[in-house]
C-alpha cells in the first residue's frame, strides 16, 4: 500500500511541476492526495438500486442519514464521507451539511454534496451536487451572523471557492474564487463586531497553488486577498476566532514532524492591515496525528481541532486543542487528547485522556470538538474498544464538560457498531475528518458511517441533558418524576396519564430494556421498578431513561442506576 501511494505521489508531483505549482517533498505531508485519477461519468442516481435509509432514534440522541434520494431512500452504490455542517443563527431550525460525494464507489471522481433541513434536522433533502460534473472535494462550511451559508470547495487544480446562500433559501451563488489548497479549514468571525463575517482559510502548503497557506476576505466572501504564509507552515488543523475578534489556529508542524502548534493573530480582523500571526506555540498532546493506518489506509485518523469559551463566564477565551493521536507515551494507536490554555494561547496544560477504555489496542479515532455559547465543551469519536478480535468495528462515542475540562462525562456510546472498512470508493478511506457544531442545548455531528453497507454521511443531535424538543410533547413535564434518581435497588415513577398509556425503559443506544406498562387509565400514576430488564434480570448501572407515551402525547427523562 506505501508503495502504491508513493507511485501515485511521485505522478502527482510531476503534474504539479508542469502547473509550476509549489511543492515540498516532506513524507509527513502526502496524504490527503486530491487528484482527478477517473475522468466523469454520469450517473442516474434516480435508476439506482435502492433501500431503506438509516435512522435511529433513542431519547437522549436521534441519527438521520443526509445523503438520501427524493423519496428518502438510501441509494445503493453510492458513497458519501467528510461532511461539514452549519447551523443558521437567525433560525437554528434550519441546518445545511455538505460532503464529497462518490456517484460511483468505481470512480474516484467525486462531487461537491450537499442537503439540507429546515426542521432542526429531523428531516432532510439532497436536491444534488454543486456544479454536476465538476471535480470538488474537502467541503468546509460554515456561516455568519446574518444566517448567510458558506461552502469552501477544493478542486482537482489544488485551488479553492467558496459558494454561498444569502437568500434565505437553498440557492448557492456563483463560486467566488478563494486561493487555497489541500487540506483547507475555513471559519467565518460571528463576533458582531466590526470584523463580523471576515473569512479565513488555511491549508496545507505541500499541495497549493500559490506561494503561502493562508487567505482573508474581508467582504462577506465576496473577494479574497491573496495568498500569504503562516510561520512552521502547519496543516491539517482548524482555525476559530475568540470574542475580541483574534484568530487562532492549530496544525501539525511542517519542519519538526508531530509537533502540534497553536498560531494567534491580533491583526486579522484589521481588514487595513496585512495578516501576521505571532511565534507558535507548543501543544503537547502526547502524540501526533495518525495517517495512513490499516483503519483507514489513505487518510487520517482525525486532524486537530481547536475552539474557544465563548460563554463571558470563568472559562471566557479560554483555549481548547483536541486531536485523535498516536501516543507517545505507550503504544496505544489513538486516543482522543485535549489540552486547554488559560492565558490566550501562550502556554496550554498537559494533555488529557477523553476516552476511558482500559488497555492499548483500542483507536479512538476521528476526534471531533465544539463549545456552545454557554462554554459546555463537547467532544465525539469513533472508538473500536468493544470490536471483535481482528476487526475495526467502531462505535461513535461522546463525552462533554460544564467546566471547563476540568471533568468529563462518561463515555457515552450514540451509535451501533459497524464496519467502517467496507463501501470504499477507489480511494481507500472514510475521509479524513467529521464535523460538530454546538448550542446551549445540543451537540450537532456530521459524520459518516457505513450502516446500510456502503458509506453514507449521518446528522446526529445529541442532549446533554437526557431529552430531545423533536421527541417530545407538552405531556406530564410537571407531573413526571423519578425518585430516587440516581436509583440503587428500585425507582418510584410518577405521572400523569390520560387513555393509552405506555412506560418503557431505555439504554443509551435506544435499546428497549423493560417495559412497564401499556394499558389505558387515567389520572396521576405512580409505577415502581425494581431494576429488572425484559428477561428479569437486574440492568447495570449505567445512564437509562424512562419514556411515557400517553394519548399520543410523550415525555422523557434521563436515569442513573448505581
Amino acid at each position: 500500500m506505501k508503495r502504491l501511494i508513493l507511485l501515485l505521489f511521485s505522478s502527482f508531483l510531476i503534474g504539479l511541476t508542469a502547473q509550476s505549482q509549489v511543492v515540498n517533498n516532506e513524507t509527513e505531508k502526502q496524504l490527503p492526495l486530491e487528484i482527478v485519477n477517473d475522468p466523469y461519468v454520469f450517473v442516474d442516481r434516480a435508476n439506482m438500486e435502492k433501500s431503506a435509509a438509516y435512522e435511529q432514534i433513542a431519547p437522549n440522541y436521534f441519527t438521520k442519514q443526509v445523503n438520501i434520494d427524493n423519496a428518502g431512500n438510501n441509494v445503493v452504490g453510492d458513497a458519501a464521507n467528510e461532511p461539514s455542517l452549519a447551523i443558521d443563527p437567525t433560525n437554528p431550525q434550519r441546518i445545511v451539511m455538505g460532503w464529497r460525494q462518490f456517484d460511483n464507489i468505481n470512480s474516484n471522481f467525486r462531487q461537491a454534496g450537499y442537503g439540507y433541513s429546515t426542521n432542526g434536522g429531523y428531516n432532510w433533502k439532497f436536491p444534488g451536487v454543486l456544479e454536476p460534473g465538476n471535480f470538488r472535494s474537502d467541503p468546509v462550511l460554515d456561516f455568519d451572523n446574518q444566517g448567510n451559508f458558506y461552502y469552501n470547495s477544493l478542486r482537482g487544480t489544488l485551488e479553492c471557492d467558496v459558494f454561498a446562500i444569502r437568500d434565505g433559501g437553498v440557492t448557492w451563488g456563483m463560486p467566488v474564487p478563494a486561493n487555497g489548497g489541500d487540506k483547507q479549514w475555513m471559519t467565518i468571525d460571528k463576533t458582531g463586531g466590526p470584523s463580523a463575517g471576515h473569512n479565513y482559510s488555511y491549508w496545507n502548503k505541500t499541495f497549493t497553488t500559490c506561494s503561502g497557506a493562508f487567505t482573508r476576505s474581508t467582504d462577506d466572501a465576496m473577494s479574497f486577498e491573496a495568498c500569504e504564509n503562516v510561520p512552521s507552515d502547519p496543516f491539517w488543523g482548524t482555525l476559530t476566532v475568540d470574542t475580541d475578534a483574534n484568530l487562532y489556529l492549530v496544525g501539525t508542524n511542517s519542519s519538526q514532524q508531530g509537533d502540534i502548534l497553536v498560531l494567534k493573530s491580533t491583526n486579522a480582523k484589521d481588514p487595513n492591515s496585512t495578516v501576521t500571526f505571532g511565534s507558535p506555540t507548543f501543544v503537547d498532546l502526547d502524540g501526533s496525528l495518525g495517517v495512513q493506518d490499516a483503519i483507514n489506509p489513505q487518510g487520517l485518523k482525525g486532524q486537530l481541532w481547536i475552539d474557544i469559551d465563548r460563554s463571558g463566564g470563568p472559562g471566557r477565551d479560554n483555549v481548547y486543542v483536541l486531536g485523535s493521536v498516536e501516543r507517545a507515551s505507550s503504544s496505544d494507536p489513538a486516543d482522543v487528547m485535549f489540552a486547554k490554555s488559560t492565558d490566550g494561547g501562550v502556554s496550554f496544560s498537559p494533555p488529557v485522556r477523553i476516552n476511558t477504555d482500559v488497555g492499548e489496542e483500542a483507536h479512538q479515532w476521528f476526534g471531533t470538538m465544539s463549545v456552545a455559547p454557554n462554554g459546555r465543551i463537547d467532544i465525539v469519536w469513533l472508538d473500536t474498544r468493544g470490536a471483535p478480535a481482528g476487526t475495526f468495528q467502531s462505535v461513535l462515542y461522546y463525552s462533554f464538560s460544564e467546566d471547563q475540562g476540568t471533568s468529563w462525562s462518561e463515555n457515552i456510546p450514540i451509535s451501533y457498531p459497524f464496519n467502517p472498512k467496507i463501501g470504499y470508493p477507489q480511494q481507500q478511506k472514510m475521509g479524513d475528518y467529521f464535523d460538530m457544531k454546538s448550542d446551549n442545548e445540543y451537540a450537532h455531528v456530521a459524520w459518516c458511517a457505513t450502516f446500510t453497507g456502503g458509506q453514507d454521511v449521518y446528522y446526529t443531535k445529541i442532549s446533554p441533558q437526557g431529552t430531545l424538543d423533536v421527541l417530545e410533547n407538552s405531556l406530564l413535564s410537571e407531573s413526571f418524576m423519578i425518585v430516587p434518581n440516581p436509583v440503587r435497588t428500585e425507582a418510584t415513577i410518577r405521572f400523569n396519564a390520560s387513555g393509552k398509556t405506555e412506560v418503557r425503559i431505555y439504554d443509551v443506544l435506544g435499546r428497549e430494556i423493560a417495559l412497564l406498562v401499556a394499558t389505558d387509565t387515567e389520572g396521576l400514576q405512580q409505577l415502581i421498578w425494581n431494576r429488572s430488564d425484559k428477561q428479569g434480570s437486574l440492568v447495570k448501572a449505567g445512564v437509562y431513561f424512562v419514556k411515557v407515551v400517553s394519548n399520543g402525547k410523550m415525555a422523557t427523562k434521563k436515569m442513573v442506576i448505581l
